[in-house]
């Protein structure tokens, strides 16, 4: 059968071509930016779904899924700026950013493969903590806290770039093809593709023994899983995503950008869009993605240049500005979400039928047919 998304899904992403589409009818140059920054959200949803697969489907509190998120980018970087021989093309890229990150998670994560709870999650920090000071001490490699650029490999190994402006498909296109709206399609496309592969992996064999890894490690054992194999394999799967969306952000910006970009606070942030959507959903994930870095990306701005407008805030005192609470407001909305909704905004069927059995109508047929 060929893999297909549910109705509903299919009719976001739809959506998000016919927003595009209808751009050149829009007279409000602002309409336009939001959408380009539609690109970045895509590329943090491939982060946060990527995380899903570790703490959504097995269990396992990860903190550091930023420190892959960097070395995807970093490989990116190394293999397209013109300081290193390479100058690989595109596919070359995103595969090694994908095996760089994936080899890296299962290499950091074998040797730990005994604790558990607080105790991974706190061995995971530390491995990201670790990965920001590497990226800031190698400047031979990294360039220090100025990051490398321009990150902008070829599409097609051995093929110079053409110069898409010579076509004049439309004004305010790119250049290149990873310029808007090219790029755009392309992280769209590798979403909506990543997004079939792991419905498809749910319901396989392995995604049945990742839920059940992660509902009693024990049952899981004794039923004759190897649960040292299962961690590792949703490490090395969720380590790969990350690395990959690694990659597309250091091309989409054209630099890796400095170390604070792959920081602790870069890996809270996935953790929480994974809580406030839904853990082990993937649309809910997608969904936490684009209300929290949405908030951060777009309103935030828009936000603080409405302030700076009413001048309320002439002196530009950080404690007035909205960007200046987002760390707190990012924590108020997760716990609040802990407290009366721990399931996510968008939960899964399984997950709302363990917090809410109540709500099950099968359940409830059930118990008035026995009553």
């Amino acid at each position: 059968m060929i893999p297909r998304l549910p109705h509903w899904q299919s009719v976001v992403y739809a959506l998000f071509v016919i927003l595009f589409v209808a751009l050149p009818f829009v007279q409000d140059k602002r309409v336009s930016l939001y959408v380009q920054q539609l690109t970045p959200l895509f590329i943090f949803a491939l982060l946060a779904i990527g995380l899903n697969v570790v703490v959504g489907y097995t269990g396992l509190l990860h903190l550091g899924i930023a420190a892959f998120f960097g070395i995807g980018a970093y490989t990116a970087g190394i293999l397209s700026v013109q300081a290193f021989p390479f100058q690989q093309s595109l596919p070359v890229v995103l595969v090694a950013a994908v095996l760089a990150s994936a080899g890296l998670g299962v290499a950091t994560t074998a040797p730990t493969l005994r604790l558990r709870g607080d105790y991974l999650a706190l061995v995971t920090m530390g491995f990201g903590l670790i990965i920001t000071f590497v990226i800031r001490n190698l400047e031979s490699i990294t360039d220090g806290t100025r990051g490398l650029n321009p990150v902008t490999p070829t599409l097609l190994p051995g093929l110079a770039d053409p110069d898409l402006r010579a076509a004049r498909l439309a004004p305010g296109w790119g250049r290149y093809w990873y310029d808007y709206p090219y790029f755009y399609f392309f992280c769209l496309g590798l979403l909506v593709v990543t997004n079939l592969f792991l419905r498809n992996l749910e319901q396989s064999r392995l995604g049945r023994a990742w839920v059940a890894l992660r509902e009693d490690e024990l049952a899981a054992a004794c039923m004759g899983l190897n649960p040292a194999k299962l961690k590792l394999s949703a490490i090395a799967l969720g380590a790969g995503i990350a690395g990959l969306a690694g990659a597309l952000f250091a091309i989409a910006q054209q630099t890796t950008g400095g170390p604070d970009s792959y920081d602790f606070n870069r890996s809270m942030i996935a953790l929480c869009c994974v809580i406030l959507g839904g853990l082990g959903n993937r649309p809910g994930v997608i969904l936490g993605v684009f209300i929290l870095i949405g908030y951060d990306m777009v309103l935030t701005p828009e936000l603080d240049n409405w302030i700076q407008k009413q001048q309320i805030n002439p002196g530009g005192k950080q404690y007035l500005k909205v960007s200046g609470w987002r760390l707190f407001i990012f924590g108020a909305a997760l716990i609040v979400m802990m407290r009366f909704r721990p399931e996510g905004l968008l939960p899964g069927a399984r997950m709302k039928h363990e917090l809410h059995p109540d709500e099950d109508p099968q359940e409830n047929l059930a118990a008035s047919g026995n009553a």
